[in-house]
C-alpha cells in the first residue's frame, strides 16, 4: 500500500510530499496505537507556494484581516495545490497511490480552552479541502487530524511523536527528536520506553522569528545557510529578557504557533533589539531558538530522567549550520550529542510529511495514533476525517 503524506508548516513556505510504502497489515479496530517500522520512504518532494499564495496564507492567519469569502476560497485553492503536488510526485516516481494523508495549512491553533459565548473551548483550524484532493487524485484522503485529539481533551499537538517512537526508540539510550520548523517541538523517548511514556511538546520558536526578522530587515524569506546570523553578535541581554516570559516556564503539554510567536511577537522582539546591528538581530533570533530548545530539555526532560544521550534534528532548521552550532554549544554541558534524522533513513525535510502518511495509514485501519502523554488527551483517538473519491 502506497500512501502520500502532505505537509505545509507554519512558515507557509510550501508543500512537502512523501510517498511511503507500507507492508501489508491486518485491518480492523485496535485498542491502542501500534507503531511499527513496516514502511519504506520511496520518494519525497517540495513545492514552494507561489508568492501571492504565501502572502495570502500569512495574511489570513491574522484574524483582523481575514474575510470569510477568502477563507473559503483558500480552502479550495489549497486542496487543488495539494492535489497537484501529490499527482506530480506520484507521476515522477510511477507510484500507484492507495491513500493520501494531508495535514493542511494551520490558520489558527488554540490548544488551551478559553471562554467563547458561554463555553470554554480549545479550537484549531487546518485548511485545504480533502474532498477536492480526493476528487482530483481518485483515492481516499485523510485530513484534519487535530480535532479528534482535542475532542478527547488533548491540545491537538504534537502529533508527530507517533512516528518519532517508531523511528528512534532504543533499549540502551534515551533520545530526543527535535523538529525545527516554524515552531520547534520535541519528543523525548526514554530508553526502553513504551508509547505512553513519551513526553512531547512545543519548545518555542523554530524558524518563525528568524524568517520574519530576515524579511523585515533584509527583504529575504530566510537566512540561507545561517550566513547572516554567523556574521552577527548575539545580544545576550535580549535572550535573558525573553527567556523570562511565561511561555518558556509553562509545563508540558504545551503548544505554540503564530498566536505566540507571530508578527506581534516579532515586532516586540525588534523593539527590544533596537540599536543593535541587523546581523546582530538575526544572530539573536537564531540564538533564541537554540536557547529555548536547550532550556526546555534541561527543565522539562532531564529533570525527570537523565539517560538522554542524543538529540535528533529534523525540519528546515536542520539546514541552518549556525543554528545547529549554537544548539550544539547549548547541549554540550547537558551531555547530549546532536544527530540528524537523515542518519535514521528519513531526510530532515521529509519527516513531517512521512508522519502524516503514517497517521493516515493508522486511521485507514481504524487504529488510534495520538499519544495522550504528549497531547494531554484523556484517551487514544483515531485521527482525521476521510474524504472518499
Amino acid at each position: 500500500m502506497i500512501v502520500a503524506g502532505v505537509m505545509s508548516g507554519t512558515s507557509a513556505d510550501g508543500i512537502n510530499v512523501a510517498l511511503v510504502r507500507f507492508a501489508s497489515s491486518r485491518t480492523g479496530r485496535a485498542s491502542r496505537p501500534s507503531p511499527h517500522q513496516g514502511f519504506t520512504l520511496l520518494a519525497h518532494a517540495e513545492y514552494p507556494f507561489p508568492v501571492a499564495v504565501r502572502r495570502t496564507i500569512l495574511e489570513t492567519m491574522n484574524a483582523e484581516l481575514a474575510h470569510v469569502a477568502d477563507l473559503a476560497r483558500l480552502n479550495f485553492l489549497l486542496g487543488e495545490l495539494y492535489a497537484e503536488a501529490v499527482s506530480k510526485t506520484a507521476r515522477k516516481h510511477c507510484a500507484k497511490l492507495a491513500l493520501v494523508g494531508c495535514h493542511g495549512q494551520t490558520l489558527y491553533h488554540q490548544g488551551q480552552a478559553s471562554p467563547f459565548l458561554g463555553r470554554k473551548l480549545a479550537v484549531t483550524w487546518q485548511t485545504g479541502e480533502g474532498a477536492v484532493i480526493a476528487a482530483r487524485l481518485g483515492v481516499p484522503v485523510v485530513s484534519d487530524f487535530r480535532p479528534s485529539d482535542m475532542a478527547a481533551g488533548g491540545k491537538g499537538a504534537p502529533l508527530v511523536p507517533f512516528l518519532d517512537y517508531s523511528l528512534y526508540r532504543s533499549q540502551r539510550i534515551g533520545r530526543i527528536a527535535q523538529n525545527i520548523g516554524g515552531i520547534a517541538n520535541l519528543t523525548a523517548i526514554p530508553a526502553g520506553a513504551s508509547l505512553r511514556q513519551l513526553v512531547a511538546f512545543d519548545t518555542g520558536p523554530g524558524n518563525m522569528v528568524i524568517d520574519a526578522v530576515m524579511e523585515d530587515l533584509f527583504g529575504r524569506r530566510y537566512d540561507r545557510d545561517g550566513k547572516v546570523a554567523a556574521s552577527g553578535q548575539v545580544q545576550e541581554g535580549v535572550i535573558t529578557q525573553l527567556m523570562r516570559e511565561s511561555f518558556f516556564r509553562q509545563k508540558p503539554p504545551r503548544t505554540a504557533g503564530r498566536e505566540e510567536f507571530g508578527r506581534e511577537y516579532v515586532g516586540r522582539f525588534l523593539r527590544i533589539c533596537r540599536g543593535a546591528g541587523k546581523p546582530d538581530v538575526v544572530a539573536t533570533a537564531t540564538a533564541l531558538t537554540a536557547r529555548s530548545i536547550a532550556n526546555a530539555i534541561q527543565h522539562f526532560v532531564l529533570r525527570h530522567q537523565k539517560n538522554y544521550r542524543e538529540l535528533i534534528v529534523s525540519g528546515g532548521g536542520a539546514r541552518n549550520p549556525t543554528l545547529l552550532a549554537m544548539l550544539r554549544s547549548e547541549l554540550a554541558p547537558l551531555g547530549i550529542e546532536l544527530r540528524s534524522s537523515d542518519e535514521f533513513g528519513v531526510p530532515t525535510e521529509a519527516k513531517e510529511a512521512v508522519a502524516f502518511a503514517v497517521l493516515a495509514h493508522e486511521t485507514w485501519h481504524r487504529r488510534p495514533s495520538n499519544v495522550p502523554s504528549a497531547t494531554g488527551a484523556k484517551r487514544p483517538a483515531i485521527l482525521g476525517k476521510i474524504s472518499y473519491a
